[in-house]
């Protein structure tokens, strides 16, 4: 038997960092292209959790579903909140 003196290293790599901004984008432009609200289909989705409101379509709603709902709320309003106010 040999002996195992030597710590075996590996990396797992990191899925890059997806931009709410990108994710919201991404899935209206799914949605319309499906032929949906995706006002209401997102709205849907913030207010249920439901993924089912969001196609698959374009992997929009696995998509959808690495983000959390409070974080796509946040971009949302933020976006909201700059055209409208400042």
């Amino acid at each position: 038997m040999e002996k195992m003196s030597n710590t075996q290293y590996f990396k797992v790599a990191k899925e890059p960092e997806i931009r709410v901004a990108d994710v919201i984008s991404e899935v209206y432009e799914a949605l319309t292209e499906k032929g949906y609200n995706p006002v209401s289909q997102i709205v849907g989705y913030i207010m249920s959790g439901d993924p089912t409101y969001i196609t698959s379509h374009k992997n929009a709603r696995s998509l959808i579903m690495k983000v959390e709902r409070d974080e796509l709320l946040e971009e949302i309003f933020k976006s909201y909140i700059q055209t409208h106010f400042e």
